[in-house]
């Protein structure tokens, strides 16, 4: 009997060692910042859906939503809104929280993703709206826009008209958060998510003015990230449902047609990711790069990690893990001083962290960033 309680009593504390597991933000990380927390405003149940991009003069804008009475997404939330914090210090300090959509009670914008148009530096802010009240299976498509590096932004802009189909009307659809990329010809280019008619890519060839739809359903396809090749073509990396990995289409014809194929190297739950453009050989770097972000599990949003390729997304090197612990979604962008920006959603939605660290640190010493010489000019 003796025995048996001395058994029982170590295998109730091992069980109480694993439950009590801790983890932590990886060594040799530069920044570590907690960006937002529901204990940063009285009322806010939490913030979830994070974005972040480096503006035009270096500064860092992280946006996110700010939901008020639940931490419910905006089909089933009356109140939610977005919120960005900036910093002009590569992430060392930030700003407090400022507004940039408060809707009344009961309407709700929701899920921020940015465009930064490097010609006539205006920073684009999408997200989508809903009026719970009046059209409660109604998604609109908003945008606002900053012309002063995100410190103020314009009223909301309605472009549902110009993206989406009449018989849209109510389909779940919505702009995919994140972020979207300005090609090198100039074109502004974003992902779209109708899960009723599949996923398109929106447009617009006069720097945000107009917006249109390139009308080739794209699928699979959820929550998705697109970028620019060196050789021009168009990159989707996708959100596959029940999958446990990414998917990826890839353009020859800026979107007319589409070559699908599963990447199961990059392990994945079904949780939004980032993708971005590191460096390019036509910016006068020596390598291309690409860089992408999600919670690396099959299962479970968790293990958040960095993957890097240098042929373009064809193969990519073994991960990275920045925190092992509860991981959600996560966004992406390059620095100023060449650093990467991380920002996403750590345990269960309780934080939004934001942290930094260098190429040579994601790499172990194999690669690091040097600033090129001379940048090669764009063409037109």
């Amino acid at each position: 009997m003796k025995k048996t309680i001395i058994g029982l009593f170590l295998i109730s504390g091992l069980f109480a060692m694993a439950q009590k597991e801790t983890h932590e933000i990886a060594e040799g990380v530069k920044e570590y910042q907690n960006l937002f927390n529901s204990s940063m405003k009285e009322g806010v149940a939490c913030y979830r859906i994070p974005s972040i991009v480096m503006a035009p003069n270096g500064d860092i804008i992280a946006a996110i939503d700010e939901r008020v009475p639940t931490c419910h997404d905006v089909k089933y939330n009356p109140n939610i809104n977005i919120v960005v914090r900036r910093s002009s210090n590569n992430g060392k300090t930030w700003s407090p929280i400022e507004t940039v959509v408060d809707f009344p009670l009961g309407q709700s914008g929701s899920d921020p993703s940015m465009i930064v148009d490097r010609e006539t530096k205006e920073i684009f802010l999408f997200y989508n709206y809903m009026d719970l009240d009046k059209e409660k299976n109604v998604i609109y498509l908003h945008m606002v826009k900053s012309s002063d590096h995100g410190k103020t932004w314009s009223k909301p802009i309605d472009i549902t008209d110009q993206v989406a189909k009449p018989e849209w009307r109510t389909d779940f659809k919505f702009i995919t958060s994140g972020r979207g990329i300005q090609t090198k010809s100039g074109k502004l280019l974003h992902t779209m998510v109708n899960l009723e008619n599949g996923m398109h890519l929106i447009e617009s060839d006069d720097h945000g003015k107009t917006w249109s739809l390139i009308d080739t359903p794209i699928v699979p396809g959820d929550e998705s990230k697109v970028v620019e090749l060196a050789d021009g073509r168009w990159m989707i990396n996708v959100r596959v449902n029940k999958a446990g990995m990414r998917y990826v289409h890839v353009s020859n014809d800026e979107g007319k047609t589409w070559d699908t194929s599963p990447a199961p190297e990059l392990i994945d739950p079904a949780c939004n990711a980032s993708i971005i453009r590191y460096t390019s050989t036509e910016d006068g770097f020596k390598k291309n790069r690409l860089l992408f972000s999600n919670a690396k599990s099959a299962d479970k949003r968790m293990n958040m990690t960095v993957h890097i390729s240098y042929d373009e997304g064809k193969t990519w090197s073994e991960s990275k893990t920045i925190y092992t612990g509860g991981s959600a979604y996560s966004s992406m962008t390059v620095l100023e001083n060449g650093d990467i920006g991380l920002f996403f959603e750590k345990d269960d939605y309780t934080e939004n962290a934001f942290v930094s660290f260098s190429l040579k640190w994601l790499t172990d010493g194999k690669d690091k960033w040097k600033k090129p010489s001379k940048k090669r000019k764009r063409k037109s």
